[in-house]
Formats: structure tokens, C-alpha cells, sequence
């Protein structure tokens, strides 16, 4: 099994450290422990002196009937023991992807996307086409383009929805249609479903709900602000989830006691992170759409309120270079869009601080203006 570097992560690790002002992390502001408890109302002092008296086991090893039961209600038709805890949507995706691609098989994913989603296939030994996004579609691709690429043999499709780095969603009519050329030779579709809209009047449903051979994605990464607890899930079918708690076994035991207790928390008052974070996309996306209005030298085809944006930089030199000079002279970080394979763009997360985003947006303009 070899794995090439993973480039976002790759930019990440190297450079995020030294920057001041970083766009490029496509999370909505983490929340701290303080931030959580005076959001929700609930004592602190009460919840850290539960985990205090609690014995620090291994806990429940697939999570625990409260995580699956809270996860259970992210879905419209998916019950708890469908549902199995993971080290964040990175884990998920590895023990699906591990237990389920064999050498020899033929996989379909999405791209660019996240990395992990045809990399992994590929270092199993799985031969791996990729459904490409067009730009003249919104960053969607074309499903005339994956009837084309389709097989008798075809064991799965990979999405990432909404997708990672453009933003862009496949509603259900897109899914439906999607389900319906998967089902004609029994592939799985696997969707990477760790990025939520919050744009009013969409239907956009966990492929798990759709299909029976969906396999959904997810974590508190995103949606609910709490990438340091690092706790995913997957969820599908029960003989998926039979095949990969044998699996799981080899990858990672359990998510940790303390990991369980805050994730089902949070989970329980999801409404409330869920509101926070959308007042959060909805006052920084006015804050980059205002900025694309007046910046003759960027223009974006912008998501439907996903924390993720993908922008067209009018630049001279390869966008990595830019990417670098910006970081130096100002202390800018982005991802360049190179790290997806497209020059020219880069990634933009828009939905940290208010202040840090309009600040680090004059400071691009600036550089962008400079010689």
C-alpha cells in the first residue's frame, strides 16, 4: 500500500503555523469548551465533574447508544445500529474504503475532491477513473459524463457533498439520478458528507436515506465546530456495518470516553451550534461576496452557503508562488488551487473570524495590486 502526499494537508502542516491571517481552513470557527456551555446554558462545572467521576476505559467500543442514538436523528431512515463512531470523517472514509476496494476493482470518484476519496482506492490496488466537475456546470459534474464512465464491474462511487474545495452541492434530484446509474450494476455510492449548506429551500439528503447501497460520511468537524474532539461516523446499510466492525477492530478500537461524552452533547444541542453557525456563513459570506464585487482581480463561482469557497485569482505567476509571496508579505495563508490540480484559483474558508477574514481579504487585495 503506497499513498502519494496529500497535498492540501501537505500545504497545511508546512505553512499554517506562520501565518497570521489564515483563510485557508474551510471549518466554521471552532468552538471552545466555554463557548459550548454558554451557548447551550448548561453548567460546565456540572458536565467536567461527570467526566471526572467517569472511569477512563475504552468505553463503548462502536460508540456508545447515546452517540448512536443522537446521530440516528441526523438522518430521516437510518436507525442507531446503523451507525458506527469513527476517529473523525478521515477515519471514516479510510475503514470504509479499506474494508470494502479490493485489487482488481473498479472505482468512480469525483474530481478534484478530497484526496483521501481516490487516493486510498488507488493504493489498494482498485483502478480508479475520475468523474470530473466542470466549471461551466458550477463545479458540477456531468452525469452524462458518468454513464460513460460506469462498468458492470463498477464497485463504487465516490462523492464529497457538498464538495471540498468548491462548495458545490448535488441536490436530490442530482442524487436521485446519481442512485439510479449506481443501482444498474449494485455499486455503493460513498458521499463525504462533512460540509452542510445553510442555504434556505434546499434538499440535499444523506445519500444513506436514498439508497441502499449509500454510505454516509460524517463528523463534528464541520458542521458542529468541533474538530479537536476528532469523532466521525458512518453510516449504511446493516451489512456494511456488520463487514466494517470487523475492520474497525484493526483501525482504531475505540474514539475515546471523553471523545463520546462531548460528542454526544454536542449532538443533543446541535440546534443551537447549528444556528450559531449559520448566523456565522451568513454574515462572513456578505463579507466575501461584498469583496468579489469590488476586486477587480478575483471573481468565484460561490457555494450555496458552504464554508468552503473556490476563487479565480487573476495572477501572472503559478498560483503556489502567489500563495507563498502572499503569505510572506502579509501573512495570508490560502490553499492554491494547484493542490486540487487548477491553476489560477485557490481555496478560500471564509467562515472563521469576522475580523480576520476582512482584513486578510484587504491585505490579498493589496498583494494582488502590487507588481
Amino acid at each position: 500500500m503506497k499513498l502519494p502526499r496529500f497535498g492540501v494537508e501537505e500545504w497545511l502542516n508546512t505553512y499554517e503555523k506562520s501565518a497570521t491571517h489564515d483563510i485557508a481552513g474551510v471549518s466554521i470557527s471552532a468552538l471552545t469548551l466555554a463557548e459550548l456551555f454558554e451557548l447551550t446554558g448548561d453548567s460546565q462545572v456540572d458536565f467536567l465533574e461527570q467526566v471526572s467521576q467517569t472511569k477512563l476505559d475504552y468505553g463503548w467500543i462502536e460508540g456508545s447508544p447515546q452517540f448512536k442514538e443522537e446521530v440516528s436523528k441526523w438522518y430521516s431512515n437510518t436507525k442507531p445500529q446503523q451507525i458506527l463512531a469513527t476517529n473523525g470523517a478521515t477515519g471514516a472514509n479510510l475503514l470504509a474504503l479499506y474494508a470494502l476496494i479490493e485489487p482488481g476493482d473498479h472505482v468512480i470518484s469525483l474530481y478534484p475532491t478530497y484526496q483521501q476519496l481516490y487516493d486510498i482506492p488507488k493504493s489498494l490496488g482498485a483502478e480508479v477513473d475520475f468523474w470530473e466537475v466542470k466549471e461551466e456546470l458550477n463545479w458540477l459534474p456531468d452525469l452524462e459524463g458518468l454513464r460513460k464512465l460506469i462498468r458492470p464491474n463498477t464497485k463504487m462511487i465516490c462523492i464529497n457533498n457538498a464538495n471540498n474545495p468548491f462548495g458545490a452541492l448535488m441536490d436530490r434530484a442530482f442524487l436521485e439520478e446519481l442512485v439510479t446509474i449506481a443501482d444498474q450494476v449494485g455499486a455503493y455510492i460513498l458521499s463525504d458528507e462533512v460540509y452542510p449548506s445553510f442555504q434556505e429551500g434546499l434538499d440535499v439528503p444523506a445519500i444513506v436515506d436514498i439508497y441502499s447501497k449509500g454510505i454516509s460520511i460524517n463528523s463534528l468537524s464541520k458542521s458542529l465546530s468541533l474538530p479537536g474532539i476528532r469523532v466521525g461516523w458512518v453510516a449504511a446499510n446493516l451489512d456494511v456495518i456488520d463487514l466494517l466492525r470487523d475492520y474497525r477492530d484493526y483501525t482504531l478500537i475505540c474514539t475515546g470516553v471523553f471523545d463520546d461524552l462531548l460528542a454526544t452533547y454536542a449532538l443533543q444541542h446541535k440546534e443551537l451550534i447549528l444556528e450559531r453557525n449559520r448566523q456565522i456563513v451568513e454574515t462572513n459570506f456578505s463579507i466575501l461576496e461584498k469583496w468579489l464585487a469590488q476586486e477587480p482581480k478575483a471573481s468565484a463561482i460561490l457555494p450555496e452557503k458552504v464554508s468552503t469557497s473556490f476563487v479565480k485569482l487573476d495572477v501572472e505567476q503559478p498560483i503556489e508562488e502567489f500563495c507563498i509571496r502572499l503569505l510572506n508579505e502579509e501573512g495570508v495563508l490560502l490553499v492554491p488551487g494547484s493542490r486540487f490540480g487548477i491553476e489560477g484559483h485557490v481555496r478560500l474558508g471564509y467562515c472563521g473570524s469576522q475580523k480576520i477574514l476582512s482584513e486578510a481579504l484587504e491585505k490579498l487585495s493589496k498583494v494582488l495590486h502590487t507588481k
